[in-house]
């Protein structure tokens, strides 16, 4: 399916955007933010469902954009602007995905992953885009079934991809049905949102219990995709879903401005054979830093069988260590940004 023209000047204007430097909070939103839908009314509409394909990106992208808005006046009480909204780390993810080529067809011989006319359509194929889709509807799905979202839980059908349909749930029943435990650890955090009495390390704490939940319960689905990238893509895979672990236990903070620092540590494009960190010479310092130290993390952990993570924890259940910890690569990122 060629590319409409239309969204190619948009991707162009993106990425323009995107080199140019921000200088307020909307200039650090993920790419084709303002482009995506923002309600269910802008998606297809069939028999009184809404129709979403989330196998496009600024589809997808729009069901993160509606549970950012659906959920700001939770956050208001912590920053303006929904700054401090922690739900900011999904989309931004997602962005990060689609700008370094990880949502396409892994087995495409071109630097990022994609070719000309394919940079929207996002493949099944992708270990990213597989794992994200469950980082995206599950989420969605539970505001739908919490009723923070306030529709009917039949309202809304996901349009499933075009092979391994198994695989995936695609409404509030389905991933209910199939994803139980994680369903229930996102409809925990809804309610906890909605709690009075909420506060934002308990808000953490709740969020990353869900996201922790949902890739246990969906990654085993994907380990096959592995073989489809070169080993240093598929060993820094593996070394970041460890490292989700680690940055649970810490309560990291996945709010706008924050997680869009971090992201400047991660490789901009697909790792290739011959990429060794930290002598990949067309990454920053930054980003060949954080690639050798997730490696580094994945393999005392894997060393220790999982001694270090147990460790870690205890050590995260201090709220002054979090805060020295958090403290601590806040300075560095200011230092080598």
């Amino acid at each position: 399916m060629l590319l409409p023209s239309s969204w190619t000047c948009v991707i162009i204007g993106c990425l323009l955007a995107h080199v140019a430097g921000t200088s307020s909070l909307s200039d650090l939103y993920p790419p084709l933010w303002h482009e995506s839908p923002g309600q269910l009314s802008d998606y297809r509409e069939e028999n009184g469902r809404y129709i979403i394909d989330p196998w496009i990106y600024p589809e997808r992208m729009g069901l993160y954009k509606i549970l950012l808005n659906q959920t700001a006046k939770y956050f208001a009480k912590f920053a303006p602007e929904n700054e401090q909204n922690i739900l900011w780390g999904l989309p931004l993810q997602h962005g990060w995905q689609y700008l370094t080529g990880r949502l396409a067809k892994p087995t495409q011989k071109t630097k990022y992953g994609h070719e000309s006319g394919d940079h929207l359509f996002i493949s099944v194929d992708s270990w990213w885009a597989d794992l994200n889709y469950f980082l995206c509807v599950l989420p969605f799905l539970a505001a739908i079934d919490a009723g923070l979202i306030e529709i009917s839980s039949d309202q809304v059908t996901l349009l499933l991809p075009p092979k391994d349909q198994m695989k995936f749930c695609y409404d509030v029943s389905s991933c209910r049905s199939s994803f139980s435990e994680a369903m229930d650890k996102w409809n925990a955090f809804y309610q906890y949102l909605q709690s009075p009495s909420s506060h934002f390390d308990g808000l953490l704490k709740y969020l990353w219990t869900a996201h922790t939940s949902t890739l246990e319960h969906t990654i085993g689905k994907f380990e096959d995709r592995y073989e489809y990238y070169t080993k240093p893509e598929a060993d820094f895979a593996r070394n970041w879903i460890v490292a989700m672990e680690y940055f649970a236990a810490s309560l990291f903070p996945t709010t706008l401005t924050r997680v869009h620092k971090f992201q400047k540590g991660l490789p901009p494009r697909l790792l290739v054979t011959g990429d060794v960190a930290p002598f990949i010479s067309d990454f920053t310092d930054f980003q060949n830093t954080v690639l050798f130290y997730l490696n580094y993390l994945f393999e005392v952990d894997e060393s220790t069988d999982s001694l270090s993570l147990d460790i870690w924890k205890i050590l995260m259940g201090s709220e002054s260590i979090r805060k020295l910890l958090l403290t601590t690569i806040d300075a560095y990122i200011e230092l080598v940004t």
